[in-house]
């Protein structure tokens, strides 16, 4: 067996601090997560750059960069190429590919170097039974203290859903401004849950006194939290 596949993977996780690490960009030196303490951020990996569905994802979430922004999180990405190949591949996408009705995208959050693998093996980005030089599609939720919230992994072949990465992010901040907990296929303006009883005593008072709960048994209670309140959340 390869000695790349007897190497243990390190693989952070959700409640963890996020690695911390110093990198080249294509905008810039960064201290992760110093750099980016009070902010939310998605740190995400790519296999490699001038492929078709990296640049579908890239050209993506530049085009959502805003939507994200509004909810106080940055966007950096990584893949184990080079900082000359990063530039010549978003220098690509912006002069020469028009798709989905984006066109002239231009990449403005940054683009990790790391030709060493350093950081993509920090966050267990490189999975050998993908490739063995190529990091899979992480997806790492970074809260403003730097501690990580939500990890997704997609395989090399599989673009990531766009529409769900945001409305992680949403779900996150909703659950931690309201002390709630939201339910599968949550949207908002939906219903959310209200976290289970801590005791038999609190449940009984809870079933008696409904308010504006719906409670299915005393375990699985639900409350309306409107859609302006979620959207008080953006910043102004």
């Amino acid at each position: 067996m390869d000695e790349i596949k007897n190497e243990a993977i390190s693989m952070p996780r959700i409640g963890d601090a996020a690695p911390a690490f110093k990198a080249i960009t294509t905008q810039g030196p960064i201290n992760f997560p110093s750099d980016y303490t009070g902010s939310w951020v998605i740190l995400f990996s790519h296999p490699a750059d001038f492929t078709p569905v990296c640049t579908s994802e890239f050209m993506t979430f530049a085009s959502m960069e805003k939507q994200f922004a509004e909810m106080n999180c940055k966007l950096v990405g990584l893949s184990v190429d080079g900082l000359y190949s990063h530039i010549a591949w978003l220098r690509t996408i912006k002069e020469k590919i028009e798709y989905k009705g984006m066109k002239d995208v231009e990449v403005k959050f940054p683009l990790i170097e790391d030709i060493t693998m350093e950081v993509a093996k920090k966050y267990g980005m490189i999975q050998p039974g993908e490739a063995t030089t190529k990091a899979v599609r992480a997806v790492f939720f970074i809260d403003p203290k730097g501690i990580i919230r939500t990890i997704i992994y997609y395989p090399l072949s599989l673009g990531r859903n766009f529409d769900e990465l945001y409305r992680v992010l949403v779900a996150l901040q909703t659950a931690d401004a309201f002390s709630i907990a939201t339910p599968a296929d949550w949207r908002p303006g939906d219903d959310v849950i209200v976290p289970p009883a801590g005791s038999c005593g609190i449940a009984k008072e809870r079933m008696e006194n409904k308010a504006d709960m719906k409670c299915y048994d005393w375990f699985f209670c639900t409350k309306p939290l409107a859609k302006e309140k979620i959207d008080g959340l953006k910043m102004k």
